[in-house]
């Protein structure tokens, strides 16, 4: 909100620079977010008559005229604006005067052959905003000449850009933050009190029908005759375009002043046109929620369609203003209105804060509603807003409809429980200088008093501390509500750095946590084997099985718990297809959800998607791309686990519906379930347009960081290399389909693992020559010793006991 410091000064007694008000406020937690000395803007630019005016000889646009500035000799100055003539009061910037609203310094110069002394100057020269094109040209009668214009144009004033927090709406108006200047530094409060306005008749056509209290728990309608519409007295439009507001009439001004002022919206509609649009010479306005379809077009002239979440202000049931938010265009004050009605109304602020946002439509009037506007002041600001429209219009009140549902007045107010030495635990010591001690009953008492508070002192407590009952004013009704907050409005008017801070003694390095050190390490893999890291939104649409559905949602699409990652990275991997971005190699790891006959259930996973050429270039493939197989993409997941030193074993797998049914396993660590690795389903792939080779992984987190938190992991211990040569032998052999590979490497690692160093696979075969159901399968055995070199003695044994535990295992046909 921008404050005038002028306007302020009426309210309030201030003896601070505006640098140290600014400072003052922002440390109270009102951030001043900008000082804008208008002082400076005309700083040099005097009051003057133009005393003859004649055209320039060498420009037609141009005229040269002579100008009185009360110096003695008048001024020649070249003037291009067309409304100059003589016998007028215009605002001269004179030679060495600096403008900065136009970076301009005024110097003597020729115009086309013709000194100019000076400058005559248009508003928006100085920096003010107006509708005229050309010259400022005073109303005022026998100004003093060579005066300083600043006070003419409200530019002997400084301009606060002040920002309150959320939760307090009292300070979004003038009287609200003169309150807590006066809180601050201890100056007098001068609030004007409108006094009472009288009714000449208090009979009339105007009838109210609230049908929702609750959204609108009071209304005051007047309904006042023989306005005259015309501009804002001067003063009044200062105020308004130092606060940034457009002057428009004295009535729509006034309504916008009461607002700034008090913080009170107030609306005035034309009452003429009222009574066409309800078709009824008798008017009853409502305020009722709007029917699904129903429209009104508002002052921005736009037509909006309406919903059951927008508040309405009806003239015999229909439509003229959104309610809280913006009028209506068809029944707008202007220049030919002769008759208003005066709306002065409070509205709930969550009703307001829905119908403001489902049309889109913000405005100073639901800035205020939604964040809750003082009910005790209402009838405040409407006498106020009375008697100025009474001052300014000369005008008559005929009726005033009042509809009231507020709680009595004696509920306006709270008591709260304030102890003192809550106060010194809460807030700690504080600082005087050499010496450190605690908050006394005068400080709180002060402080509190200051805010408006009442005070009344009660039975001390068990450490026989003061306690009082403190009563909140009514515009502070909303805020303060528990012994906490009047806690906060104590440290904050005391100032938060007169406080005691204290350090930890003795600082000590900091670590990781296991789990967290082992989850970089982890991703620190991943990006080795070329998979980007991708974060998803943890809401997505609803429709699985076993799925958290929200009762709140802010979207529908967005209106249920993920229960796996898999889904949103085959989205992401569809996403950057059709975005020309190539196929997608990335994993994530975050939480997944899911619902259990037992109650929710929630854990952390990590998945991944591979898919595409994953090579660079393509030259040395003439342009041809080569898809991932499906034992490369499982190879990037052993060397993953080769890396975490994990034994992970894969086996068979077909449950997951949107995997290859041939092509999927499952990971399993010492009996535990590790996650799933396969290839997407044909089916599923076509859908999504993706290629043929893309594969995709889900592992269980939990799962995988308790497998890595055995000692013997964290902790490796070295194997010296041997130094003694291997011996190679080669076995092949016909084996059933059905038999896994890993199935038959635990059988030979077991039988050899005195000597046997490793197991290779490194051939299959299938076809010709080979038995119906089976297939034909050589390895590679490495056998070592760590102290020797072994002899074919040594070797022969340990080989034969591999090949019969074959046999008696599985009943293979050796082939060597």
């Amino acid at each position: 909100m921008r404050i005038s410091l002028n306007w302020l000064r009426e309210l309030v007694e201030i003896k601070l620079s505006p640098e140290e008000l600014a400072e003052t406020l922002t440390m109270a937690g009102f951030e001043v977010e900008d000082i804008e000395d208008r002082r400076t803007w005309a700083n040099g630019v005097v009051v003057g008559k133009v005393l003859e005016r004649q055209p320039h000889p060498n420009a037609d646009k141009l005229s040269v005229c002579q100008v009185d500035i009360g110096a003695g000799e008048t001024l020649n100055i070249v003037c291009g604006a067309a409304n100059v003539k003589a016998d007028i009061y215009v605002p001269i910037a004179t030679t060495g005067t600096y403008l900065p609203n136009i970076d301009l310094k005024i110097k003597p110069a020729k115009l086309r052959g013709i000194p100019s002394q000076g400058m005559i100057c248009s508003l928006k020269e100085l920096g003010l905003p107006t509708d005229v094109d050309g010259i400022h040209i005073f109303t005022q009668e026998n100004l003093p000449l060579g005066s300083d214009v600043r006070p003419l144009l409200g530019l002997d004033d400084v301009i606060l850009d002040l920002t309150a927090t959320a939760n307090r709406a009292d300070a979004l108006s003038m009287v609200g933050v003169a309150r807590e200047v006066a809180a601050l530094t201890g100056g007098k409060l001068s609030i004007p009190e409108p006094g009472e306005v009288s009714i000449s008749k208090n009979t009339g056509n105007l009838t109210l029908k609230i049908a929702d209290t609750q959204a609108c728990p009071a209304y005051i309608g007047t309904v006042i005759e023989q306005v005259k519409i015309a501009s804002s007295p001067e003063w009044l439009q200062q105020r308004l375009r130092a606060a940034g507001v457009r002057p428009i009439n004295n009535v729509v001004d006034i309504t916008n002043y009461v607002l700034l002022e008090w913080g009170q919206p107030l609306h005035a509609f034309d009452c003429d046109r009222l009574k066409s649009v309800a078709s009824s010479e008798n008017l009853t306005i409502g305020v009722r929620f709007a029917n699904n379809g129903e429209s009104l077009k508002t002052l921005d002239g736009q037509t909006r369609t309406l919903s059951t979440q927008n508040l309405l202000i009806t003239a015999n049931d229909k439509p003229v203003a959104l309610a809280g938010v913006m009028g209506g265009e068809e029944t707008e004050v202007h220049e030919g209105t002769q008759s208003l009605v005066l709306e002065a109304a409070l509205f709930d602020s969550v009703a307001i804060r829905r119908s403001s946002r489902s049309v889109g439509l913000r405005s100073e009037a639901s800035g205020r509603y939604e964040r809750g506007v003082n009910r005790a002041e209402l009838e405040i600001a409407n006498r106020r807003a009375l008697s100025l429209i009474s001052e300014l219009a000369s005008v008559i009140l005929v009726q005033q409809e009042i509809a009231d549902t507020r709680p009595h007045p004696s509920t306006w107010s709270r008591s709260i429980a304030l102890r003192l030495d809550r106060v010194n635990q809460i807030l700690g010591p504080i600082d005087l200088g050499e010496d450190t001690g605690e908050l006394q009953e005068q400080d709180v008492e002060r402080i509190l008093t200051a805010l408006g508070c009442q005070l009344t002192p009660s039975r001390e407590d068990s450490n026989h501390q003061p306690t009082w009952s403190v009563s909140v004013p009514p515009y502070r009704y909303r805020d303060l509500e528990r012994e906490i907050d009047l806690i906060e409005e104590i440290a904050r008017l005391y100032g938060y750095n007169r406080f005691c801070d204290t350090l930890p003694e003795k600082s000590e390095g900091g670590y990781l946590p296991l789990d967290e050190e082992l989850i970089r390490k982890l991703r620190a893999f991943l990006r080795a084997e070329g998979l980007t890291e991708l974060i998803h939104y943890s809401l997505v649409k609803p429709g699985e099985d076993r799925q958290i559905v929200l009762s709140n949602p802010l979207f529908a699409e967005y209106s249920a718990l993920r229960n796996d990652l898999l889904s949103g990275l085959i989205d992401a991997f569809q996403y950057n297809l059709e975005q020309g971005n190539g196929s997608l190699n990335g994993f994530e790891i975050g939480q997944i959800f899911w619902r259990e006959e037992d109650g929710l259930q929630e854990t952390e996973a990590l998945a991944g998607i591979m898919g595409g050429d994953r090579t660079v270039g393509k030259w040395s493939k003439s342009g041809r791309e080569e898809p991932v197989t499906w034992f490369e993409a499982k190879g990037t997941l052993e060397s993953i686990f080769r890396q975490l030193a994990l034994e992970v074993e894969f086996q068979p797998d077909c449950r997951d519906n949107r995997l290859h049914p041939g092509r999927t396993a499952s990971l399993w660590i010492r009996g535990n379930r590790l996650g799933i690795f396969g290839q997407l389903h044909p089916q599923l792939r076509r859908e999504k347009g993706l290629p043929d080779s893309v594969y995709v992984f889900q592992l269980d987190l939990d799962v995988l960081l308790e497998s890595l938190g055995q000692d013997e992991i964290l902790v490796p211990t070295f194997q010296p290399y041997s130094t003694y040569p291997a011996s190679d032998r080669d076995i092949a052999f016909f084996a059933p389909v059905k038999i896994s590979v890993s199935e038959i490497e635990k059988v030979i690692t077991k039988a050899g693992k005195d000597l046997l160093e490793s197991v290779e696979l490194f051939d299959e075969y299938r076809g010709e020559n080979v038995p119906e159901g089976q297939r034909s399968l050589a390895f590679r055995l490495v056998y070592r010793a760590s102290d020797r070199t072994l002899t074919e003695a040594e070797v022969e044994p340990v080989h034969n006991k591999v090949r019969e535990a074959l046999v008696e295992k599985f009943g293979v046909n050796l082939r060597s």
